[in-house]
């Protein structure tokens, strides 16, 4: 296990009660361990053939460690590589053109609607990716659940982080760096994994389906002007920003930019689309919030920005090329902003903020709009969109020939 000598794991888990009976887990595990290290596994091979990953979470998770699982098949180009998911992301994790096949695990501390499976359950699942047995098995989420799942796949090899416990369980365990970007750690654990970077960065695009293509033209045919999505909701109430101020920066881009406005979102989210909606002209409003994941990929890929908070679709517009304005509240866009040289977050500064307090936010935070969104105003959006739009058409404005 690649850990310093002596070392104790740094648990980053807020619950101290919780953190302690990780703590003592990891205790029983290591003991198990060394107990297992006298009846050593068969040795992976120095290049795997047959590769597990695990990324379980929801679609912006999977979408950050698009550019580590293109690093696996740079180091492993001949490699089948077999990606978990939750269900939500298998025709996303489809489009992943660096994956063999895609399996889906639902599992109960993260599926929503009660879809997802207890944990012994999910152990006899993994079980069953026994045969034939994995070379190498890699877990890109910090959470002892998860590693259990990693061991009980009897892969020949294991890479995961030991800050959510389950360390002991892994033959290459990492501290996750809270001070670094999602995609950073998971290409470092990926490194860590085959005991080299790549050589060169892949192409960690999604590959979208004739389909989806094919439904986005009909859906944003006849728009004029330049097209800027608005993906309205929050996801989660702690990191949901006014919707009637997403309305205001959306009116007024019709008004000074002559756009058409592109509404994303989900059958959930049907409320807040058609609170923004009522406050435009109908003849520059496109709905595209009934759509399927990868037809709302297409779509986003042709607009010419989206506005958004730290969502899923962010995170979507990245993964094809779309300039994106992010609205920052709670949550830390030092390890889940956007990259791209173009985007824009947007967000004030607090001595509160970020606190990342996502699933258990404080409760003075709860019940309102938290002060970290709050006091973002619509001209601070209004104003970065505009600077992106401006930097559009000077990228699209033909060129004068050199004599």
């Amino acid at each position: 296990m690649r850990t310093p000598a002596g070392s104790t794991p740094r648990l980053q888990i807020r619950n101290p009660r919780e953190r302690a009976l990780v703590a003592a887990a990891d205790g029983v595990m290591a003991a198990g361990a060394a107990l297992a290290r006298l009846f050593p596994r068969p040795r992976a091979s120095s290049l795997p053939e047959r590769i597990l990953l695990l990324r379980l979470e929801r679609i912006g998770d999977l979408l950050m460690v698009l550019p580590a699982i293109a690093d696996v098949r740079v180091l492993a180009p001949r490699a089948i590589i077999d990606l978990v998911v939750g269900s939500w992301n298998r025709a996303l994790a489809s489009a992943i053109p660096s994956v063999t096949s895609v399996k889906t695990l639902d599992v109960a501390w993260l599926a929503r609607e009660g879809r997802g499976s207890a944990l012994p359950a999910l152990l006899m699942a993994s079980r069953q990716w026994r045969r034939p047995p994995y070379d190498l098995a890699i877990n890109f989420e910090p959470d002892v659940r998860s590693n259990l799942l990693l061991a009980a796949s009897g892969a020949r090899a294991t890479t995961g982080y030991r800050s959510g416990g389950g360390g002991p369980l892994l033959d290459v365990a990492l501290d996750y760096d809270i001070r670094a970007h999602t995609t950073d750690n998971a290409r470092r654990l990926v490194a860590a994994a085959f005991g080299r970077t790549a050589a060169h960065t892949a192409d960690a695009a999604l590959t979208l389906p004739a389909s989806a293509h094919q439904a986005a033209t009909m859906r944003l045919a006849g728009a004029q002007g330049p097209l800027v999505g608005f993906h309205v909701s929050g996801g989660r109430a702690i990191k949901q920003w006014s919707p009637d101020r997403f309305a205001e920066v959306a009116s007024r881009l019709v008004e000074a930019a002559g756009a058409t406005i592109v509404l994303t979102g989900s059958p959930g989210d049907r409320l807040l689309v058609d609170r923004v909606a009522a406050a435009l002209p109908a003849c520059r409003i496109i709905d595209a919030s009934d759509l399927d994941l990868l037809t709302a990929a297409a779509v986003i890929q042709r607009l010419d920005v989206l506005v958004t908070g730290d969502t899923g679709p962010m995170h979507l517009a990245g993964a094809v090329g779309t300039t994106v304005i992010a609205i920052f509240g709670p949550s830390d866009p030092v390890r889940y902003g956007p990259r791209r040289a173009n985007d824009r977050i947007v967000r004030v500064d607090l001595p509160c903020s970020p606190c990342n307090r996502i699933r258990r936010p404080p409760a003075r935070c709860v019940g309102h709009t938290p002060d970290c969104l709050e006091l973002i105003s619509a001209d601070r959006v209004f104003t970065a969109a505009m600077d992106v739009l401006g930097s559009r058409r000077e990228e699209l404005r033909p060129q004068a020939a050199v004599l």
